[in-house]
């Protein structure tokens, strides 16, 4: 996953010809008042000014409420001596269809832009809305942009430094201030459109692996979407108590563990971190009783009313400090709260298991752990899970992908894997190390590792698709991972593997050499021309361990992929790509983003076949492993992005534009599956389907497989048509992106429709119609009236219509 992403602040493009609006200048020169909270950062709580938050996006610099201001006596101050990509941000309830002008004023002080654009004002998300960037040294200067917001209810204002890298140097901002200039109100029409659909033309069957599904440790994708435990830090990589701030907050507001989430029962200085016997990491909490009994707890846990509980806490200490009581408690009264009591430990470490059954519903229960009697105790490790977790994995997420259906998994990165040891990811799950997350925030815990996900896997009826280090790590550790997976119990790993607990190799047929080792972002970058010699040994070694691997090499449409080609072609059997995209104000615009970049890939790896010469009598496909959209707020965790039926209708038209070119891509993988710009969405004790999760699901059930020949088909009124699989049925997908109503007529050849079609329908008039927990989705499939293909189809505005009719 492309970490330059997170720095690029993105745009509402000014809405154009391409859609029909009536307009009414509301305002014309009169004044609006300022939406903006604070804007001259008069009014501040602390240190910082009241109502903005910070937000780093890379390098390290200073935040500050300065004591001088263009009005008034304050103004905010962003510095960096090293280089930093920085900013002052406030999230602002707009208009959605407001056209609108962001203006402030700048001061600067030997800013040297260095690999950034300098000081301006932006709003994160939206793709060239950004004002003059100033540097050098300037008085106070007034910068502004004008934008369209169709379709957005709030945006993300940046105060920024740096800008798609870091600059140094110092900046002052004032006077931010947000005008809404007119109010567009989309106007509706009826066209009349048709397109042919020849059935006697078809094209290569469509791969089951474009339904592909990515999952990275990574935020709330796998620890807090996808496995089932409870508790954060479990193992105690942070020492107890905390020593600052337990959570913070990104730069696109998701909640980010810090430090401890563990809090002491008892009086200060009760609990230390002793590194002698610790349990597992560096080191162990023990605990001395006081007069009063002493222990730790960790509290806001989801829990359901009479939801039963199963966890284990591993203890060891003085007798003397036995009882230990393990309680979950779910209110402030003495009964709301139950307790197992364990009589006695020993000096050694001992594992006791407990079971709950919660006696209310709350995301503030918490496990306490404390001993009652004299003498000092330490806790290893302990953990809970809702009873009904699966293998460890959280049941009602599980239920959710088997009806999303993937048919291949990719794991475990992403930037994640390329500062990845696989061999911390095995053995014992409770002595695996914690460890920081070498390329995002927060921590691996290590409690998913290989034999998890190939578990996980299986309970899923899907694939596994494995990247290996190449960033970090060396030649022979991928080699090994491959032995690991694949060797026979005589090899060195495949006895490792069988005591572990499995004595079969796991049958993992898909493997990536790496991920985006093109970029600066990622663990490990090098020049290029090293990079092909270490992909052709790493794809060497891991031959060697299984010679019917299919690799996957790395690939970034232009030069990086041109010499890859040229130089690995013999050492690969697919190359990847990724793109993801960002909002844009224009509907028709930000839902063509999605096919857009699929067929430009397409139509780059076509131009390779015919002009590098190592590809000659090969077949080397694409595997698009990472692709989606990504802008906005984190709501659901870091990069957990909130979806919308704009978003869904841009998936839509992208699988249309995989069938398209279906002799070109063998897989691609919607990016990521859990929380993570996620299609898939969780709180502590719910799992719902975001908008994207929506046509993925439809399609991946009711679309065909063999694509036919389509003409007619537009970005406003996209049609895709393909046979099942016995030819007995014509499936039909319609995806309309307008404002507008198309009576849609269709002529067919090569194929006579049979009878009436079955129909399913994702529609909402608002594009930023979406689904919430608990809540009526937003966004869902709604089955049709059977529909007579013949005649004239109304097709509403912002929908996504399949047909699935018998042919003769």
């Amino acid at each position: 996953m492309n970490r330059k992403v997170l720095g690029q602040m993105a745009i509402v493009v000014a809405l154009c010809a391409v859609m029909l609006f009536a307009s009414s200048n509301l305002l014309g020169e009169e004044k609006k008042g300022n939406p903006i909270v604070n804007p001259s950062f008069e009014q501040a709580e602390g240190d910082n000014p009241a109502k903005w938050f910070k937000s780093t996006w890379s390098g390290r610099g200073q935040f500050s409420l300065a004591d001088t201001g263009r009005t008034g006596s304050r103004s905010v101050l962003l510095s960096s001596e090293n280089g930093a990509d920085i900013s002052w941000s406030q999230i602002v309830p707009i208009e959605p269809f407001g056209r609108y002008r962001l203006s402030g004023w700048i001061k600067t002080e030997n800013l040297d832009k260095n690999t950034g654009a300098g000081a301006l004002l932006n709003i994160h998300g939206m793709q060239a809305v950004r004002t003059k960037a100033l540097t050098g040294t300037t008085d106070w200067t007034k910068v502004e942009a004008e934008f369209q917001a169709a379709g957005s209810t709030s945006i993300h204002i940046n105060c920024l430094f740096g800008g798609w890298g870091r600059a140094k140097g110092k900046a002052w901002y004032d006077d931010i201030k947000l005008e809404m200039l007119e109010k567009v109100i989309p106007v509706s029409k009826t066209i009349e459109t048709q397109v042919t659909i020849d059935a006697g033309q078809t094209f290569e069957p469509i791969s089951k692996y474009v339904y592909g599904q990515f999952i990275e440790h990574l935020g709330r994708c796998i620890y807090g979407g996808i496995w089932a435990e409870m508790l954060e830090d479990r193992k105690f990589y942070y020492s107890v108590p905390a020593k600052g701030d337990t959570w913070a907050m990104t730069g696109a507001r998701a909640r980010v563990l810090r430090d401890s989430p563990w809090k002491v029962i008892g009086p200060e200085g009760s609990v230390e971190m002793v590194e002698e016997n610790a349990y597992v990491g560096e080191h162990t909490p023990r605990i001395t009783i006081g007069d009063k009994p002493t222990g730790i707890y960790q509290a806001e846990l989801g829990v359901v009313k009479r939801k039963k509980y199963t966890g284990r806490v591993i203890l060891a200490g003085d007798a003397s400090a036995a009882p230990i009581k393990v309680s979950l408690v779910w209110g402030d009264k003495r009964k709301e709260r139950q307790t197992v009591t364990i009589k006695k430990i020993t000096d050694k470490y001992v594992t006791y298991p407990f079971t709950f059954r919660a006696g209310a519903s709350t995301d503030e229960a918490r496990l306490e752990i404390v001993g009652a009697g004299k003498g000092k105790f330490k806790i290893g490790t302990a953990s809970i899970m809702p009873a009904d977790n699966i293998k460890g994995f959280r049941k009602d997420t599980l239920e959710l992908l088997k009806e999303l259906d993937s048919p291949v998994y990719r794991w475990p990165g992403g930037n994640f894997v390329s500062g990845y040891d696989w061999k911390d990811g095995v053995g014992p799950r409770d002595k695996r190390p914690p460890r920081t997350n070498p390329a995002w925030t927060g921590m691996e815990y290590n409690d998913v590792g290989l034999h998890e996900f190939i578990e996980f896997c299986r309970l899923l009826d899907a694939e596994p698709y494995i990247a290996v280090n190449t960033g970090k790590g060396s030649v022979e550790d991928a080699g090994k991972e491959v032995e690991y997976s694949e060797g026979s119990v005589d090899t060195p790993m495949g006895k490792w593997r069988a005591d572990n607990g499995s004595k079969e190799p796991f049958g993992v047929k898909f493997w990536a050499v790496g991920n985006e080792m093109y970029g600066g972002w990622q663990l490990g970058h090098m020049p290029l021309a090293d990079y092909v010699k270490k992909h052709n040994k790493v794809a060497e070694a891991m031959w060697k361990a299984d010679p019917d691997a299919q690799l996957v090499a790395v690939g970034a449409v232009g030069k990086w992929t041109e010499e890859t080609l040229k130089n690995c072609a013999d050492h690969m059997t697919y190359i990847s790509e990724h793109f993801y995209c960002q909002n844009r104000g224009d509907i028709v615009a930000h839902v063509a983003q999605i096919p857009d970049n699929v067929k430009r890939i397409a139509d780059a790896h076509r131009r390779y076949r015919k002009t590098i010469d190592s590809l000659e009598g090969k077949d080397i496909r694409i595997a698009l492993d990472e692709w989606n959209y990504w802008y906005g707020p984190h709501p659901y965790g870091e990069l957990g992005t909130r979806y919308f039926h704009k978003d869904a209708l841009g998936v839509a038209r992208g699988l249309h534009e995989y069938f398209r070119n279906s002799d070109i891509y063998f897989m691609a993988n919607y990016a990521q599956t859990v929380n993570v710009i996620g299609c898939i969405k969780t709180t502590k004790t719910q799992a719902f389907f975001a908008a994207t999760g929506i046509p993925l699901m439809l399609y991946r059930e009711q679309f065909g497989t063999i694509p036919v020949k389509v003409d007619g088909s537009t970005e406003k009124l996209d049609v895709a048509a393909a046979f099942t699989e016995n030819k007995k049925a014509l499936t039909i997908a319609v995806v309309n992106a307008t404002w507008d109503t198309h009576n849609l007529t269709i002529d067919f050849t090569g194929a006579k429709p049979a009878g009436k079609a079955k129909t399913w329908i994702i529609a909402n008039e608002n594009p930023l119609a979406c689904n919430n927990p608990g809540e009526e989705p937003g966004v869902a499939i709604k089955q049709g009236k059977s529909a007579d293909i013949t005649g004239a189809l109304s097709i509403k505005p912002l929908s996504i219509v399949l047909y699935r009719v018998p042919v003769e």
